[in-house]
């Protein structure tokens, strides 16, 4: 579903992502680790479009999407989630993902429409807000959610555009311990529901060993591994890159 060939970013002389190749394959749950700084968000980026990349290619199902704008790498099924939480605060649960789901159908914002199509996208974004576990929460500002219910509320966002392939950017990052073992389980249920590819950056290492099929490790921009969790984490050269680091 998501093939990277050779990426790369260069400011200068420094190569913040430097040749890094991925393939991820539909269905899949593929993790991104490394020490902070190793270049796992710029990866995102180059791979979202929101940076440009010095040299290399991203192709989404087959289709070299590397020259387009990241709205339309969204439409084609590029979905990702960012590390600081960002949902609309004034309005209502439903409302947020609503919105998205509008988005997704397309001509959504018309004055004259059919009446049934409002009901199209509430069930929609009802059915989404049940996948996260926040059915009982849909009438509720968004503003006033628990840091983790919003960090499911991005989720069903992310649903709402309905990709083939889902970028998650360290979901876990400030929610509270308690709150973390709900939220890994929505998690593990994204390619079940869904079938699409799920590529996550996550600083939890136990959070990610328990998710995912394989293990990508990055080192100063480049790709130092990737494997099954077992083998990475057996790998010399990865423990003495982590040396001094939480594994």
């Amino acid at each position: 579903m998501l093939e990277v060939v050779e990426l790369s970013w260069r400011v200068g002389d420094i190569a913040i992502v430097d040749g890094v190749s991925l393939r991820l394959d539909r269905g899949e749950f593929l993790g991104v680790i490394g020490p902070n700084g190793a270049g796992k968000t710029s990866l995102f980026n180059l791979i979202t479009g929101s940076r440009r990349a010095s040299a290399g290619r991203v192709l989404l199902d087959g289709t070299d999407i590397s020259g387009l704008a990241t709205h339309r790498r969204a439409q084609l099924g590029l979905g990702r989630t960012f590390q600081a939480s960002s949902v609309f605060g004034a309005l209502s649960v439903r409302e947020n993902v609503r919105l998205g789901v509008q988005a997704k159908l397309g001509g959504s914002f018309r004055l004259w429409r059919r009446a049934g199509s409002f009901r199209e996208v509430t069930e929609r974004a009802d059915q989404h807000l049940a996948t996260v576990g926040l059915s009982g929460r849909g009438d509720a500002l968004a503003g006033t959610l628990a840091h983790g219910e919003k960090r499911k509320l991005e989720i069903a966002l992310l649903l709402a555009g309905e990709p083939t392939v889902m970028l998650l950017d360290e979901p876990m990052a400030g929610v509270a311990s308690e709150d973390v073992p709900d939220l890994v389980e929505v998690i593990r249920g994204l390619t079940r529901h869904t079938g699409a590819a799920v590529l996550m950056v996550e600083h939890h290492m136990d959070v990610i060993l328990g998710l995912a099929d394989r293990l990508a490790v990055m080192h100063h921009g480049s790709l130092l591994a990737c494997d099954t969790p077992e083998a990475v984490m057996a790998n010399p050269t990865v423990q003495e890159a982590y040396l001094g680091e939480a594994l």
